[in-house]
């Protein structure tokens, strides 16, 4: 009796041991493919990071670097602008300086001959500032007395600051001599010539 009670105790402690090693064994199993699942998640949410760390660099790299070429850019028209505005002002106070009274005395009449002198001339008038009108009507009179007594006109354009503007009547066609106009023409041949000055010093640093 003593002998079957041993031998049972035996087995029972043999089936429990073996039993919490199974157990045992399936706790590790599961615990270690736990383990790796976390582990392989967590390298899959580290490369996605890391390739999103990536992707936001180069993203910001390029704004970056867009916003700086485009500062740039902002700079030199900047710069362009203020040079042609400065031009500007100078090559129109300039031209108003070349319109002297005596340039004035001797150009307007040789244009006015000028047109008058073609075939089926018409009949035009002479378009001045008030100021020069009142320094230079005597002097016209005189030098175009001819032209005047065919039906030129000599008169005042309150728009006009310094130069004149001569056409028909009619007002059909006209030569605009205004400073303004000159100017402007000046100007306009000048601008693109600064424009290319500029390129090309910005292309010169570039390549440095």
């Amino acid at each position: 009796m003593d002998i079957q009670l041993q031998e049972l105790i035996e087995k029972i402690k043999s089936d429990g041991v073996a039993a919490s090693e199974t157990a045992a064994s399936q706790i590790i199993a599961e615990a270690e493919k736990k383990a790796a699942s976390i582990v392989a998640d967590a390298e899959r949410k580290a490369e996605s990071i890391i390739n999103n760390a990536k992707t936001e660099t180069q993203r910001l790299e390029k704004v970056s670097v867009d916003a700086i070429g485009q500062a740039g850019r902002n700079l030199l028209i900047s710069f362009r602008d203020g040079i042609n505005a400065s031009l500007n002002a100078i090559i129109k106070t300039e031209t108003e300086k070349a319109y002297s009274v005596d340039l004035l005395k001797t150009l307007v009449p040789e244009v006015v001959k000028s047109w008058v002198s073609k075939p089926n001339a018409e009949t035009i008038s002479v378009l001045l500032s008030e100021k020069d009108v009142k320094l230079l009507e005597s002097n016209f009179i005189s030098a175009l007395k001819a032209e005047i007594e065919k039906g030129c006109e000599i008169k005042i354009d309150d728009s006009l600051s310094s130069g004149f503007r001569i056409g028909k009547k009619d007002g059909s066609a006209f030569y605009d001599f205004s400073a303004d106009s000159v100017a402007e023409l000046f100007s306009s041949y000048l601008n693109p010539k600064i424009s290319e000055i500029l390129k090309n010093a910005a292309n010169s640093i570039e390549g440095k």
